[in-house]
């Protein structure tokens, strides 16, 4: 099973916010399989090593760096935490705070120094979700399954899930009439199914608050669309399973889950795709890094897709976004792609990290901007 801290659009604005002298991020590759992970804890003592390295470079004072040291050696050594990990774990340091996230997808190791956290591939979970719940949902069986990045999809258990219609309804099954004797047969049969949906959808709004990651249904006409009228969750699937979830196991679900998960990040690959080629002409839309990262100063970016890999090391002016770049990456500067990822989600703008195949040109980057510039 995976374990993970999907980081809240809030978690994200505040870790951009963040400066500081001395502030470490840190990728690593996990495992959810306990037997295995020493390997992920070996790879974080040196990538510990990495980033002390660095900013012994820069001359930054023993006194700031020890208590980055000791709050990641106390991250090494602390059992309890590495025996629940998904398959990539982000950790992001500074000598009064360390903060991590267990993310389900394979990101590259790194270990960025700078006044600033390097966020980019922490985005990659936010923007293009591998995590969704699947809510499988028939008359006589209720089910809901999730879908952890490549591992098995489990059903979990969730408080206050009925068992079934019947039970909602009190009856012996959902034919029977009401009290009035009104409704009975199939007019009968559709208020109790409401009334099923209803209940369903009151127990799984602890779960899913806050959250973003994708509800797919897997159910047959009519709970289908009942639910669909139902459902108060924002981020229900268009797309559904639409097979009879009886008796289905839950790994087949999720296979299934996984091809619709699949198919809603390609689409938001290709809306930008549309977006970017109808902007493009009218001096809207752009691949080249330095004017980005000006229009991202300015507030211009509406949407910005990023290679989740790229590093180009350096400094943007603060004031004019004009781009100084630098040969290698020292705690000196930082990664000039995450910092205008970073400034378009400061000024309220949407960052898709992906992989550099999905961006127009295969460009490091890909901006739409709300106003010529």
């Amino acid at each position: 099973m995976l374990y993970v801290d999907i980081p809240t659009p809030s978690e994200i604005s505040q870790l951009v916010a963040r400066r500081g002298e001395a502030m470490i991020s840190i990728y690593l590759q996990t495992t959810p399989e306990t037997q295995h992970i020493d390997a992920a804890r070996t790879r974080l003592k040196q990538l510990t090593n990495d980033a002390v390295a660095q900013l012994e470079e820069v001359g930054v004072a023993k006194r700031t760096i020890w208590p980055i040291e000791e709050l990641l050696h106390d991250l090494v050594d602390d059992d309890d935490f590495w025996r629940v990990q998904a398959n990539s774990l982000a950790i992001f340091v500074t000598p009064d705070s360390l903060r991590s996230y267990r993310l389900p997808n394979h990101l590259s190791e790194t270990a960025q120094v700078s006044d600033r956290f390097h966020i980019k591939p922490l985005l990659r979970a936010v923007s293009m979700p591998q995590h969704a719940f699947v809510l499988a949902l028939a008359e006589n069986e209720l089910r809901v399954v999730e879908l952890l990045g490549d591992q098995p999809a489990q059903e979990i258990r969730v408080p206050d899930l009925p068992k079934d219609a019947a039970s909602v309804a009190g009856t012996a099954n959902v034919n029977s009439r009401s009290y009035s004797g009104r409704q009975g047969g199939g007019e009968g049969q559709k208020h109790h199914l409401r009334q099923y949906c209803r209940a369903i959808d009151a127990a799984m709004r602890p779960l899913l608050a806050g959250r973003h990651e994708p509800l797919i249904l897997a159910a047959t006409e009519p709970l289908l669309s009942m639910y669909r009228s139902i459902n108060s969750y924002p981020h229900l699937a268009d797309a559904a399973i639409t097979t009879s979830p009886v008796r289905v196991p839950a790994h087949d679900l999720g296979a299934e889950a996984r091809g619709i998960v699949d198919g809603i990040n390609a689409a938001s690959v290709a809306e930008f795709g549309a977006l970017y080629s109808a902007r493009e002409n009218d001096g809207r839309a752009t691949t080249q890094v330095a004017r980005a990262a000006r229009a991202a100063t300015f507030g211009a970016v509406e949407t910005l897709l990023v290679d989740i890999d790229t590093v180009l090391p350096g400094v943007v002016d603060e004031t004019t976004g004009e781009i100084s770049f630098d040969d290698t990456q020292s705690a000196v500067s930082y990664g000039v792609i995450d910092e205008i990822a970073g400034r378009v989600i400061a000024n309220g703008g949407k960052v898709i990290a992906v992989r550099r195949a999905d961006i127009p040109q295969e460009a490091e980057l890909a901006a739409v901007l709300r106003y010529a510039i």
